[in-house]
């Protein structure tokens, strides 16, 4: 009897060990001399990137012993990383791609696993995180791997807008696995690590004779000022994780969940100094910022640029604005910041590039970031200050009618509380765009100053009086008409207060309290329910 209890032990020991040298050989990763290149390279391993990212000992690692059936050399995890964890106590599902272990390369059951962890995040209602070092589809599982891609890019579309999905690029992201990073809501980088493209330098040489590193083809600067397809770029790995909390925390688990506020991160002192930044009408005439005023940032001459970034500032919770896509379509400003403590999304208009006009990349850009606040219940607030679309024939030619309806469409389906604050000029088709009355703002200010018309001051007197003024033939008698017509113009149609008396502006305000307006705007919208019109969705019956 002693004997086979002995026997039992040692098999039990036996099974221990095996499993223990199995977990061991599946956190050391690759061969040794592959992980000794990889980090020479200055990256990090995939396992180090989830402990930068994630609450310490919050991950619960999962399939850490799967590995690929088709290959003659095994390896667990099968060159990925998968589990959950925490940031700053919020719950996320990840992988890791491991580039030790085939170059981080797609097969079936490396594409398996992140499809098993996707769905289980989209059924327990979690951000998705993307960690991104890989070569792409592996060759020697063929057709399989190309399936398995194919079963990522399926979820990433289906779960489109019920979780959160983001995706860090921090090595190669080829061929067709880079549409998986396309389909996330963000994407981000560090300098000199990440790449992305379809077809690598090597076949566009052969293709086109052309010669481009993979940096200029697919790096950092070539995707975050020229394609747009990254949105955050940092100097290091560690800034790149601290991006990605800290967009998070302006983020909800899921589209259902509402709790977007980031009190439970914030001191004590935080809490009251945001609390302080808002004082009724009633108290004060200005608002705590005013020495930072809105009213002081705009110039007064309409031509004059002014950085519109600094006007946010002013108005929302001190630094809590986090701008997206900072360095693409720079002639608008989109991100996410705090009202009081709760989360909003901003479009406005820069000023400072192109004089704040519309152009494809400006459109394309807003609209995309609207849809994401209307997916997960982001209220929105719009800056305008916008002379029209861009002309010219490359704008034209490019596009800019279809692409402009984009941003049109975004606004308008958007059924998120919509504030529209007009500060200094909205003309023409532009003034409807950027989420006019018509197009379903809930609430539409306009500063006393603002300027509302169809077209702008000099463009409105050559249409209206353009033959009147030609027919003068004494160019300082044309020039003194033309200034009185002007000053006429802008008298009678370059004010808010038509538009006000029409009900297409709801209130007049002052510069200083505009943050005052915004927070009882947000206030009073935060239970807004509007449904569109039915469509086809999904499998749901009408």
């Amino acid at each position: 009897m002693s004997t086979s209890i002995e026997q039992s032990r040692i098999k039990q020991s036996r099974i221990e060990q095996s499993w223990q040298s199995k977990q061991a050989q599946a956190n050391k990763g690759g061969p040794q001399a592959n992980i000794d290149r990889h980090t020479k390279s200055g990256k990090k391993t995939a396992r180090e990137r989830i402990s930068l990212l994630l609450d310490e000992r919050s991950f619960e690692e999962t399939d850490q012993l799967v590995t690929s059936p088709l290959l003659e050399k095994k390896f667990y995890t099968d060159g990925v990383v998968t589990g959950f964890g925490t940031v700053n106590g919020r719950r996320v599902a990840l992988f890791s791609q491991d580039f030790t272990i085939k170059g981080g390369s797609f097969g079936k059951h490396h594409a398996q696993k992140i499809c098993k962890i996707m769905d289980l995040a989209a059924k327990i209602g979690c951000p998705i995180i993307g960690i991104i070092d890989s070569g792409g589809a592996r060759v020697d599982e063929g057709i399989l791997a190309l399936g398995g891609c194919s079963e990522i890019f399926m979820r990433n579309t289906r779960y489109s807008g019920v979780v959160p999905q983001l995706s860090i690029v921090l090595g190669p992201c080829a061929g067709a696995a880079a549409y998986s990073p396309a389909l996330t809501d963000f994407i981000f980088t560090a300098e000199g690590l990440g790449q992305l493209f379809i077809t690598g330098p090597q076949v566009i040489k052969q293709a086109l004779h052309q010669e481009i590193t993979k940096e200029e083809l697919g790096g950092a600067s070539a995707h975050a000022e020229k394609s747009g397809v990254i949105h955050f770029v940092a100097q290091t790995e560690e800034e790149c994780f601290e991006q990605v909390k800290d967009v998070l925390s302006y983020l909800p688990g899921n589209y259902l969940d509402k709790q977007r506020t980031k009190e439970s991160f914030q001191t004590e002192a935080q809490k009251q100094k945001n609390q302080e930044t808002f004082l009724p009408a009633k108290q004060s005439n200005t608002n705590s910022l005013a020495s930072n005023s809105p009213r002081s940032l705009i110039p007064k001459e309409n031509q004059k640029a002014y950085d519109i970034v600094r006007v946010i500032n002013s108005i929302v919770d001190e630094e809590s604005f986090f701008e997206v896509q900072e360095r693409y379509a720079k002639n608008i400003v989109i991100g996410f910041a705090r009202m009081q403590g709760r989360s909003v999304g901003i479009v406005a208009n820069q000023p400072l590039h192109l004089a704040g006009a519309l152009d494809i990349n400006a459109s394309c850009k807003a609209a995309r970031f609207i849809n994401f606040c209307d997916n997960f219940s982001i209220p929105l607030i719009s800056l305008v200050d916008i002379p029209g679309f861009m002309p010219g024939v490359d704008q034209e030619h490019g596009g800019i009618i279809k692409h402009g309806a984009k941003l049109l469409s975004a606004y308008a389906q958007a059924t998120i509380p919509k504030i529209t604050v007009i500060l200094r000029k909205a003309f023409g088709g532009a003034y409807i765009v950027m989420g006019s009355k018509n197009l379903g703002a809930d609430l539409v200010y306009a500063w006393p100053t603002a300027q509302i018309a169809v077209l702008g001051t000099q463009a409105g007197v050559t249409i209206l009086h353009g033959r009147k003024l030609r027919g003068i033939e004494n160019e300082e008698e044309r020039d003194g008409l033309r200034k009185q017509l002007e000053s006429d113009y802008e008298e009678e149609f370059l004010n808010p207060f038509i538009a006000a008396e029409f009900g297409y502006v709801d209130a007049i305000i002052e510069p200083n309290k505009t943050r005052n307006h915004l927070i009882r705007a947000l206030e009073s919208t935060q239970e807004k329910v509007e449904l569109l019109p039915r469509k086809k969705h999904g499998n749901v019956p009408l």
